[in-house]
């Protein structure tokens, strides 16, 4: 008999989940809305139902075993599995004891992370990681997450909260967060900062969509070379920092601006160069990698919780 587990990753418009098999393999995968603006138990509702459709799946095989229930959400996670805190496109999720919510619904094990620890266990168990028992995971999307994994395994910190990357202070009085303060990296090296920058331009067709942004840098265009410089300066920034407080064997950049590959790492990797001291990034180079599961990297790491 084969094990399997089921993953969920849980976020503010859509809960993506999938039955995976213990080496890895997804057998079923499935998107339904999060519905969040329903209220919590409209939420806890849908993301019951999405694992239930997984574990209904899991019958059409005679040799699968579903051992428990993996997901991953936004938002910091406590040691107890419930939500320490959450963005504010998951209203009232603050509190939610979801690992032994559904536990009690789904009668089966459960584990719950922080969305961006999942997307470092999928890539570490089956995508840019694998091989590597230590490197950084930085997310960058609407914010930027980040993930610390060493000897294999995720660094949760005291609280479970560890891995804040997005609010190291990088601008003194800089752009105002959402988490209150200003002048974090996230206002400055996630999407809706390159967006920002990208409209203060005065071109928002390539706000609308950054992949233009990047086409156009392709066959020539000034303005949008410049402004991907700009951007990966911002995020070498954030990056240096970590480099020289971890002094990692390896970073994964995740998001969906990572599958822009080395047309946005090339120069990132160009200003950490510069901003790194002699010996953190250099001789060799210090490897830094695009993650490549794409959506499937929650799912999958989510399953992986379960499946040790």
């Amino acid at each position: 008999m084969l094990q399997a587990a089921v993953g969920l990753d849980i976020g503010g418009t859509n809960i993506k989940a999938g039955l995976v098999r213990e080496d890895g393999v997804i057998l079923y995968d499935m998107m339904a809305p999060t519905n969040a603006e329903k209220g919590k138990d409209q939420l806890l509702d849908s993301i019951a139902e999405a694992a239930a459709s997984c574990m209904e799946q899991a019958r059409n095989y005679t040799n699968i075993e579903v051992t428990g229930i993996g997901m991953g959400t936004a938002g910091f996670i406590t040691l107890a599995g419930a939500i320490g805190s959450a963005t504010a496109n998951l209203p009232d999720w603050k509190g939610t004891p979801l690992r032994a919510e559904m536990e009690r619904r789904l009668h089966l094990p459960a584990q719950l992370e922080n969305d961006v620890n999942v997307l470092a266990i999928g890539e570490m168990w089956q995508g840019a990681g694998r091989g590597l028992t230590d490197f950084l995971c930085v997310s960058l999307g609407t914010g930027v997450g980040g993930s610390i994994i060493t000897n294999g395994h995720t660094y949760r910190g005291r609280s479970g909260y560890a891995g804040a990357f997005g609010h190291q202070i990088i601008q003194l009085g800089g752009h105002p967060c959402t988490c209150g303060s200003k002048g974090c990296w996230e206002q400055y090296a996630s999407v809706t900062a390159l967006k920002r920058q990208v409209l203060a331009a005065g071109q928002p067709a390539w706000a609308d969509d950054p992949r233009q942004l990047f086409a156009q840098a392709e066959v020539g265009n000034e303005t949008a070379k410049i402004l991907i410089n700009d951007y990966a300066e911002f995020i070498a920034i954030g990056l240096t920092n970590l480099i020289h407080l971890y002094n990692p064997p390896a970073i994964i950049i995740g998001g969906a601006i990572s599958e822009q590959g080395d047309a946005l790492l090339r120069p990132v990797r160009k200003h950490i160069e510069r901003y790194t001291m002699d010996g953190f990034a250099d001789h060799p180079p210090l490897p830094i990698l695009p993650a490549i599961l794409g959506n499937r990297a929650g799912i999958i790491g989510a399953a992986k919780l379960i499946l040790t």
